[in-house]
């Protein structure tokens, strides 16, 4: 028995081979992307931190088109610093050593910046958008309080600034509670998560195997 090889054919058998295994490859790891991308966005809800830090995860597979051996899926999230927290568990203390102020429901969202741009909400915002100022309020052995003296109540249930001039209506509404120092415990297992595709990764490959 004889084989007769020429070397055109082995190149082209080889290419061939090489085609099959990048577009095995890269299909894979477009499917981790967004299996993994999926997976973490459910962990985030269902640890009860809300959908709008879960869409926070986004992903990427390269080559973002055509075909390669060494396709790799991309995942991560635009709030790094806050999944972090809740996947670590960690302490938050104030930068300047004094307390955190941790905004209640009245306080409403976003203040104003000194330039009038709207920003996250702080105690000086706050004032700068209602008019308002905030009075402390010391409590020992409970969480100390930044209130708004004189405010009165919106539909949405925003504190905001009267205009009575009889006082009716007139509420002492608590803005801030002040704390030294919020433990955030872990809730979130993002190496684990990670992991599991990991492991499905060759069974993936396997999978889209023509």
């Amino acid at each position: 028995m004889r084989f007769t090889l020429q070397t055109s054919d082995i190149a082209r058998d080889l290419a061939g081979t090489e085609g099959d295994i990048a577009r095995s490859v890269t299909a894979a790891m477009r499917q981790v992307t967004e299996g993994l991308k999926s997976d973490l966005r459910a962990d985030v809800v269902d640890s009860g931190l809300g959908q709008r830090l879960a869409n926070t995860w986004r992903g990427k597979t390269f080559p973002e088109s055509g075909a390669s051996i060494e396709a790799a899926a991309f995942v991560w999230s635009k709030a790094p610093n806050i999944v972090d927290a809740f996947d670590r568990g960690v302490t938050i203390r104030s930068r300047d050593g004094f307390w955190l102020a941790i905004p209640t429901p009245v306080a409403g969202k976003t203040g104003l910046t000194a330039t009038g741009a709207r920003k996250r909400i702080t105690p000086g915002g706050f004032e700068r958008r209602t008019g308002m100022r905030l009075r402390f309020v010391y409590r020992r052995g409970r969480p100390s309080l930044l209130v708004a003296d004189e405010a009165r109540m919106t539909r949405r249930g925003l504190a905001v600034k009267s205009r009575s001039k009889s006082g009716r209506g007139q509420v002492t509404a608590i803005i801030f509670l002040l704390v030294p120092q919020v433990t955030v415990r872990k809730r979130l297992d993002v190496e684990a998560t990670a992991t599991r595709w990991a492991a499905r990764v060759p069974g993936l490959i396997a999978s889209h195997w023509r």
